[in-house]
């Protein structure tokens, strides 16, 4: 696979391929540019998918905040327009990316963007809740992986061999995201996610769904949600089930609405089929 890295103002990027027609994709809350390895290395000749870390992630981890989806669409605009990122570059981000996305796609046209569950503005708090617990409910061992320290970088492979979105689902690419997520001591190794930017990032991103959605009115260009029909934890019910994607689809005209078979939220990215179906959606015309 060829990769380049590179830095923009402190932020890392990597470029995946060598083609002249770039992809711009974004990572979810507690995620890193690795995210993308899988579907960068199967992309047809022609192509180059342009990933980068977000501020409080990766190798961006000590770019300081504020943080917030804004913030990080500020970063996105500079990344594409520093790779020459043109009208026929296409957008995709996931999980909480896809929201990023939508705000990016809000500012400038692409010749497509494609949301990879994520991007559609999540249902209200139950009563009482706020927005930090919201996000501790929704990404349960995502979210306590940042508090613990690992005494090597084998255990932190196993803690994730045995997380339910991956168990019996292991392969390079999951193992290489993991191990690039890795900063610190040997015998005190941890996440280089920065907690306080999971949960700031958490709270706009169930408190500004007005401006999601917003976002989600003002892009022009031709949108693609793509769905995995099971969760986080690999449950049943997925992040964007049928009776929140049906109304917007309503809504949206130019939306395109697929759900990918036999996916939950990490493996849509992961699993060779679920990444088939994700780069032909990113680099087939129409």
């Amino acid at each position: 696979m060829d990769v380049e890295f590179d830095e923009v103002g402190g932020q890392r990027i990597a470029t995946f391929g060598t083609g002249p027609r770039k992809i711009i994709a974004v990572h979810g809350i507690t995620a890193s540019l690795m995210a993308w390895g899988a579907v960068g290395r199967r992309l047809p000749e022609g192509w180059s998918l342009v990933a980068m870390d977000l501020r409080g992630r990766g190798h961006s981890a000590s770019l300081p905040g504020p943080y917030g989806l804004a913030r990080h669409a500020e970063d996105v605009l500079r990344v594409a327009e520093h790779v020459g990122a043109g009208p026929d570059a296409v957008l995709t981000g996931h999980s909480m990316g896809a929201y990023v996305a939508a705000l990016v796609g809000a500012r400038r046209g692409f010749a497509r963007v494609v949301l990879v569950d994520g991007g559609l503005p999540l249902p209200p708090l139950p009563e009482g809740m706020d927005a930090d617990a919201a996000t501790e409910a929704t990404l349960g061992p995502a979210l306590a992986r940042l508090r613990q320290t690992y005494p090597s970088a084998e255990a932190y492979v196993e803690f994730f061999q045995a997380h339910p979105a991956f168990a019996g689902r292991w392969n390079a690419d999951v193992e290489a995201y993991v191990r690039y997520d890795l900063t610190g001591p040997e015998g005190a190794l941890r996440s280089r996610a920065v907690g306080e930017a999971v949960l700031e990032d958490g709270r706009w991103l169930r408190l500004e769904s007005a401006r999601i959605a917003a976002a989600l009115e003002a892009i022009t260009s031709p949108l693609l949600l793509l769905r995995a029909p099971r969760g986080l934890l690999d449950q049943e019910t997925g992040l964007l089930p049928d009776d929140l994607a049906r109304p917007w689809a309503a809504r949206l005209p130019g939306l395109r609405d697929e759900v990918v078979p036999d996916c939950n939220h990490y493996t849509i990215l992961f699993d060779e089929r679920c990444v088939a179906t994700v780069v032909d959606r990113l680099t087939s015309p129409g």
